[in-house]
């Protein structure tokens, strides 16, 4: 077990280590000062957040403990995700990085989806998970990956995780966004608010109406 914390560690400190050595190659464009932590309560809406006036920055606003406790995954895709972004992390604020914790039951999948600002890399931590990645050709890329190994998915691009291993499985994302984004496109379609109109979707998807109407109900409450 120690060892495999230890290989853990020595991946993020590569991967950090990797995104400090070309900042101009992260999503978010590079910071013009030493920090600027968020000011997630400021009025004033600018694309991203405004910075704290330093002299009120502390220790705990570059600290997080999100990714200590594991979280439930009792729900109908078997996955729970932990997100260390800018909105609950300021000290993130201009910096071009996030990270998820995602956990996924035996046979649970994080169904597919994308990050419109940023690439993900995907380090499994514990047990088996297939990774997959369509491309704009609709061409399929995926692997499973098993514990400290990597897969990467390139910004934007459709993904999805699903545990192919016979017990718990989890695995940390690492952005180059400060904020990724994430669209799902069964909740775009079935679960928007106002609800997409039923021709839209009918014809989208060669079905009738009742068929339609059965889909969406699957996605009441998400």
């Amino acid at each position: 077990m120690a060892s495999s914390r230890s290989a853990m560690l020595q991946v993020l400190l590569l991967v950090a280590a990797a995104l400090a050595a070309a900042p101009c190659v992260l999503s978010d464009p590079s910071p013009l000062q030493d920090f600027c932590v968020a000011d997630l309560k400021a009025a004033m809406a600018v694309d991203g957040f405004p910075c704290k006036p330093a002299s009120t920055v502390v220790d705990d606003d570059f600290f997080s403990a999100l990714m200590v406790a594991a979280p439930s995954t009792k729900n109908p895709f078997g996955v729970n995700s932990t997100r260390a972004t800018v909105s609950v992390f300021p000290g993130l604020n201009t910096l071009g990085v996030s990270i998820t914790r995602t956990d996924l039951a035996p046979g649970g999948i994080n169904p597919p989806h994308s990050h419109p600002r940023g690439s993900e890399l995907v380090l499994v931590v514990k047990g088996e998970v297939m990774v997959g990645f369509t491309t704009s050709t609709n061409l399929l890329y995926s692997k499973v990956v098993k514990e400290n190994e990597l897969f990467i998915v390139p910004r934007g691009l459709q993904h999805y995780q699903l545990n192919v291993g016979t017990g718990d499985a989890v695995f940390m994302a690492m952005f180059d966004a400060q904020s990724p984004g994430l669209v799902v496109p069964t909740l775009g379609l079935f679960a928007t608010r106002p609800a997409m109109p039923m021709e839209v979707l009918t014809k989208t998807f060669l079905l009738g109406a009742d068929e339609i109407d059965v889909m969406k109900s699957k996605f009441v409450g998400f």
